[in-house]
């Protein structure tokens, strides 16, 4: 099996005015497909930068990347704009949702751009809200819905064209503890019984522990990267918080 993600001495650097600010210095990994990745590191370490180039919202200043065999350093802006619609879901902190609109249409969005008929629209999306246990949520408005709920629907818009790589950015900032916790089991189980592979960036070590792997920025370079021996299982947290409210 081929590596999902491929990045050889990656380089990002940002021009203002006379200025050059070095964003990434010579980045260079390899994830696998089905892999669960956690991507931390401070303010200013490289890391949105890095994801900005992984999800083609941005292009290196020097540098390979390979996506799923695909040199996508080499593709034109609507060929980059097809790999983002097809091959990557985006998750963000703030949801991004469209106030004036339904869970279901929200879903359909990515669909409703690539030309997708109706009644398919409306099947895959009201499967991918089936996913996140939203199935009954699907005519709600987003303030008629709780920030996890918002969130779930955001995970479903990103899955419903079937995507090879979820990013998640901060998916959890925004949400309280045990919400955070059932927004970790929902990527977890995509992670495990779908195949998505799943980059989460974080600044919290407490959520980057349900990761498989932790890969750790500082300054526009990886100064650490391993696997997580034992990951926590969000499935298990949320059943141990129920036994203990059921205690009380």
């Amino acid at each position: 099996m081929q590596p999902l993600i491929v990045v050889e001495a990656l380089q990002k650097v940002y021009h203002l005015g006379e200025v050059d600010v070095p964003a990434l210095r010579g980045v260079t990994l390899t994830i696998q497909a089905v892999e669960f990745v956690a991507v931390m590191g401070p303010s200013g370490s490289g890391k949105s930068t890095f994801m900005n180039i992984v999800g083609c919202l941005d292009r290196p200043t020097a540098g390979r990347y390979w996506l799923d065999g695909v040199d996508v350093a080499g593709l034109s802006r609507n060929e980059l704009a097809a790999v983002r619609n097809h091959r990557i879901g985006f998750v963000f902190q703030n949801f991004n949702l469209r106030p004036r609109t339904t869970a279901l249409e929200n879903v359909e969005l990515p669909l409703l751009y690539n030309g997708t008929p109706p009644r398919a629209r409306r099947s895959r999306a009201l499967a991918a809200l089936e996913i996140v246990g939203l199935g009954d949520r699907a005519a709600h408005h987003p303030s008629q819905l709780s920030g996890g709920q918002q969130q779930r629907v955001a995970i479903a818009r990103a899955l419903v064209n079937e995507p090879l790589l979820l990013l998640a950015d901060e998916p959890t900032g925004n949400l309280d503890s045990r919400t955070s916790v059932e927004i970790l089991e929902v990527l977890q189980r995509l992670n495990r019984t779908r195949g998505v592979t799943v980059l989460l960036v974080t600044h919290e070590p407490d959520v980057a522990a349900y990761a498989g792997r932790n890969i750790q920025f500082r300054d526009g370079r990886v100064v650490r990267d391993e696997p997580m021996a034992a990951p926590r299982r969000a499935e298990d947290e949320l059943a141990r918080q129920g036994g203990e409210r059921g205690l009380g």
